[in-house]
């Protein structure tokens, strides 16, 4: 019933954003007001999803990393999404889960890193500059 109620809103509020978009575009330039017309949805569905996988205290966490690393965050939720379409996920992410999603997925940022060799013998010539 709780859920009926949350998409009528949305969809309510939807519509307005939709119809005062449509009223400032028409009256000039608003490219920028379509391409963020065009964001909202998706970000509105981006969010119900996230609402609807995480429980609210792993979505607290989730809002408190995003105010510090927001491209983190951004890869977090892109997994969690991934997950539950695939299937994977039969309940709730909880905070403890979060939290191990989060670990395995620094995990393998510190597999990413580069490692430079340098070789031998490029130092030798500059010396012999330098003894002029």
């Amino acid at each position: 019933m709780e859920d009926a109620d949350l998409d009528q809103i949305r969809k309510a509020r939807l519509e307005q954003l939709k119809a005062q978009g449509g009223a400032k575009g028409s009256s000039g330039g608003g490219g920028s007001q379509e391409q963020a017309a065009q964001r909202h949805p998706a970000a509105e569905a981006r969010k119900s999803a996230l609402n609807q996988i995480l429980e609210p205290e792993a979505a607290d966490r989730l809002g408190r990393i995003r105010l510090v690393k927001e491209q983190r965050a951004t890869d977090v939720e892109n997994r969690l999404i991934m997950l539950a379409q695939s299937g994977q996920l039969r309940q709730k992410v909880t905070e403890e889960q979060l939290k191990e999603l989060l670990n395995a997925m620094a995990d393998n940022k510190e597999e990413e890193k580069i490692v430079v060799n340098r070789r031998k013998g490029w130092e030798d010539d500059d010396d012999d500059l330098l003894d002029l």
